[in-house]
């Protein structure tokens, strides 16, 4: 891969939280926005605003499913502010809601210690479970 399009996928991934702009990437990588557009889209087989939106989604799936962080937070770390169109975004990309998802993970994991070995009281996803629980009792 292109060392200044490698040099910009850290960049994006580093500060994900943070407002993207290609021309700023273009220029930090001393492009044209027009030939940083071309060089992106053959090196990464899309456009910087789509990248940056799928990576966006896979790292709140990813803190969706590790921590016990509410979903507004999620949104927000990888930096989406409209929590609704975050939502949106996420069910169009994975099938399900934040919240779905979470639940149907946290019911497969309170199978799993029938087969796998205890989870130590404080694991993340005990209090994540534990959350919807007592969510769901309100």
């Amino acid at each position: 891969m292109d060392t200044r399009i490698e040099l910009v996928l850290s960049l994006i991934a580093r500060n994900i939280h943070a407002k993207q702009e290609p021309r700023v990437m273009a220029t930090h990588v001393k492009l044209s926005v027009s030939r940083f557009y071309d060089l992106f889209r053959e090196q990464t087989g899309t456009v910087p605003a789509r990248y940056i939106r799928e990576l966006r989604l896979k790292m709140a799936r990813d803190l969706l499913l590790n921590s016990h962080l509410s979903v507004k937070e999620i949104a927000g770390r990888v930096g989406i502010q409209d929590v609704s169109h975050f939502v949106r975004d996420f069910e169009k990309r994975y099938g399900l809601s934040p919240r779905r998802l979470r639940r149907q993970l946290c019911a497969i994991a309170l199978l799993e210690p029938l087969t796998a070995p205890p989870v130590p009281e404080n694991s993340p996803t005990n209090r994540k479970c534990g959350q919807l629980d007592s969510m769901a009792t309100h």
